[in-house]
């Protein structure tokens, strides 16, 4: 996600990951994926599944009933000065519905804590019943995973080495180097969202008749740099897998597109990539230098501006912009309340109340002349504002601007409503949609994070844009509306090199699978994350990663008929 094109990580956020489905606690500890001699097809959707039971070990006695309270406990052998007071969180979780073709499983153990701590709590398979008062503490099984501090929020485990597929796995939670308790949500909290879960990912599979075959790289676009990284020497096979894309969004021949700007069939292919002081802030060349790169014009060029109403950042659409436009390129304007240079940020209520309406009625006045199509969107991710007000506050925000653009005629604005779409704000999005009148497109932004974020798991891109899909889906949140990706990107794996490229080729089989996604532009940038020896979320910082992009976007599911060269 960004923020004034940045990323703003959310470290406990649930993306979509593989087929994965989210378990409720049952017994039997946690086990991961099963490395079978299958070649992986398709990566499905994931689910979280809750826990079944879990309990607190220890032998302190005045703990009681362990197993009907609404938290759980951890804590050191010696704790709060007992030398006997140790406690370990016992979660119990039952498994169901790994279908038998599944490879590739992973398994990521989800606790919620309310305080950030000091200490390592590690994950193991645990002998104990979690279904038990208070059962006794005894050896613990075999480590799986463990994090060196708790943050507040949902903390993660890769339980992976336990749960390979259907059963009932039980894990423990040991706690090291803190003498105090922490304590955790337990299965009987009165906050649903906050209960212990599993997320279960995997791929489908099939066993191969002929081992496949390793194509060569796809060939260097004509226009790439002049000085190219040698492609990695283990370049995945071209992905085959293509599920029906039969969604109802939208009805007509392909090669059509409505006034909203949905295409009758595929989807758009976008990009954000920032420019840079380095580069004479040309919004233009950023563009154009990753098209060479990649051997395609993009449908959709992202920027992101601010109330400023001045320069590039605010009197949009810019030069660059309206060039873009020109040469048949759809502009996406995520139109931030807040001043990016002055570094002030403007509350809901002063856009509302009349304070800005000049610069409202500017822009507006703008996106009109423009006279072609434009998607737009207010204040993307404003669940992660509490600085610009309540929930009521952005919807009421929202739709004062949308009636002072209808006021000027400025009906080319395609209005885009993008949230961040982490389960963690789940029970606020209702909250936040403004009404299907005032939004046009439903869009959110997912990631493939792995480590650059804290995290151990891989996500595929299925699994990556699933879960947010399916939870619009079962909660009827613009049921109507096309999606988009607002933003999506994912980091490479430094134990597994071919792991991006092989990501990027899998990317258009996980669109068709979820067909009500008609957009998906590229957030090509590090953001708020880190690049590191294991951290880079741009798609172009290796050959090989580019190769797989540039295939992707050759895809003629990505390759819309309407003209140009695209």
């Amino acid at each position: 996600m960004t923020r004034h094109g940045l990323h703003r990580i959310t470290r406990f956020r649930s993306g979509p990951r593989r087929k994965a489905i989210a378990i409720g606690l049952v017994g039997g500890s946690v086990v991961a994926g099963m490395v079978a001699t299958m070649m992986p097809l398709l990566a499905n959707d994931d689910l979280s599944i809750r826990a079944a039971a879990d309990t607190t070990a220890t032998t302190v006695s005045q703990d009681g009933d362990n197993a009907s309270k609404p938290t759980l406990a951890t804590c050191a052998t010696r704790c709060d000065g007992n030398p006997r007071g140790g406690r370990e969180a016992v979660i119990e979780f039952g498994v169901t519905t790994v279908p038998s073709t599944a490879v590739n499983v992973r398994a990521t153990l989800r606790v919620y804590a309310w305080q950030p701590f000091a200490a390592t709590v590690t994950a193991h398979a645990s002998p104990l019943s979690a279904r038990e008062s208070r059962p006794p503490l005894t050896s613990a099984g075999a480590a799986l995973d463990r994090v060196t501090s708790v943050a507040k929020g949902f903390n993660e485990w890769d339980v992976s080495k336990l749960v390979t597929g259907n059963g009932t796995w039980t894990v423990s939670l040991a706690q090291s180097g803190l003498e105090s308790r922490i304590y955790w949500a337990s299965v009987e909290n009165r906050n649903p969202d906050l209960r212990p879960n599993l997320l279960i990912s995997y791929d489908l599979g099939a066993s191969p008749t002929v081992a496949p075959t390793r194509p060569a790289p796809p060939p260097s676009p004509s226009g790439s740099p002049s000085t190219t990284p040698k492609p990695s020497p283990t370049i995945a096979p071209t992905r085959t897998a293509t599920p029906s894309a039969s969604g109802t969004l939208p009805s007509g021949k392909c090669g059509s597109v409505s006034d909203k700007l949905v295409p009758s069939c595929g989807a758009w292919w976008g990009m954000y990539n920032p420019a840079g002081a380095a580069g004479g802030w040309d919004h233009g060349k950023a563009v154009t230098d990753v098209e060479k790169q990649v051997g395609r014009k993009f449908d959709i060029v992202h920027r992101y501006h601010d109330f400023s109403n001045a320069g590039s950042n605010g009197a949009f659409p810019d030069t660059y912009e309206q060039q873009q436009m020109r040469e048949g390129r759809l502009m996406f304007f995520a139109w931030e309340s807040r001043d990016f240079s002055a570094g002030i940020t403007l509350r809901w209520s002063d856009v509302y109340g009349g304070k800005q309406d000049d610069t409202i009625d500017a822009v507006a006045g703008r996106i009109k002349a423009a006279k072609v199509p434009v998607f737009i969107g207010f204040d993307h991710e404003p669940e992660d504002e509490p600085a610009k007000g309540s929930d009521a506050d952005f919807v009421r925000a929202w739709r004062y601007v949308h009636e002072r653009f209808a006021a000027v005629g400025a009906t080319n604005a395609v209005w885009v409503w993008t949230m961040m779409g982490w389960s963690g704000h789940n029970s606020r999005y209702a909250g936040l949609y403004p009404g299907d009148r005032y939004v046009d497109w439903v869009a959110y932004d997912p990631y493939n994070f792995h480590v650059c974020n804290g995290s151990t798991v891989w996500r595929s891109p299925s699994s990556t844009v699933g879960d947010f899909y399916r939870w619009l889906d079962d909660n009827s949140i613009g049921a109507d509306k096309p999606r988009m990706l607002a933003e999506f990107g994912t980091n490479f794996n430094a134990a597994d090199l071919g792991a991006k490229q092989r990501w990027f080729q899998d990317f258009p089989a996980a669109l068709k699978a979820h067909p009500k996604i008609k957009a998906a532009i590229y957030f090509n940038s590090a953001g708020m994350t880190s690049r590191t020896s294991t951290c880079d979320m741009t798609m172009n910082h290796d050959a090989s990663s580019v190769a797989g992009f540039t295939q992707a976007g050759q895809d003629p599911y990505l390759r819309q008929p309407t003209g140009g060269i695209r």
